[in-house]
């Protein structure tokens, strides 16, 4: 498709990859069926197999790193699409500070159902912006929480412990391996086609 960026390596990548699954599926049945005899009947196939995972491996990694060295992130874009679902993602949060404001649970979750429904008809079958945050605005029987609707709506409030996650994971995983390579971090991709 021609406004993708990098589909042909996109698509090698992926099907490097699953040819590099398949492969594990070659040394299982060569197990399976040796009973730890003394037999040569893995020898043509290890000569096949091994140096063939490593190179498509090498490949996939190689591609990879291509991509990603060119990768580009579009914020608006990313806001975009958050702003499209959030309202419905924030619809339980927003029956729970109703029960807590004393609504009724059941009656609040059929008027969110309700004004849910028609925001996603206008969306989808009239390719409209998401408006169900202005229909429960409007609605005077969500009028005791309006004034926390920013605050649910806060993307910030949807992510969990994500940020220190990663911030985990980097640190114990991810940079004891970079330290180990400082020296090669420096090189990039170069892919011949």
């Amino acid at each position: 498709m021609p406004y993708k960026r990098n589909p042909m390596r996109s698509e090698r990548c992926c099907s490097l990859a699953r040819h590099l699954m398949t492969l594990v599926g070659n040394a299982q049945q060569t197990a399976a069926v040796q009973w730890l005899e003394r037999s040569l009947d893995d020898s043509a196939n290890r000569r096949i197999t091994l140096p063939e995972s490593f190179l498509a491996a090498d490949a996939v990694l190689n591609t990879l790193q291509n991509i990603l060295e060119g990768l580009v992130v579009y914020p608006k874009v990313i806001e975009k699409h958050i702003s499209e679902e959030l309202p419905f993602m924030a619809t339980e949060n927003i029956i729970m500070e109703m029960v807590k404001s004393g609504a009724d649970r059941q009656e609040c979750h059929e008027r969110i159902r309700v004004l849910s429904q028609q925001a996603a008809s206008q969306v989808k079958q009239h390719g409209r912006t998401n408006d169900l945050m202005q229909r429960i605005s409007a609605d005077t029987y969500f009028k005791p929480i309006l004034d926390k609707l920013d605050r649910v709506l806060d993307p910030s409030g949807f992510i969990g412990r994500a940020p220190q996650l990663v911030d985990k994971f980097l640190r114990e995983e991810v940079e004891p391996v970079l330290q180990l390579y400082q020296e090669h971090l420096a090189q990039t991709a170069e892919l011949v086609i």
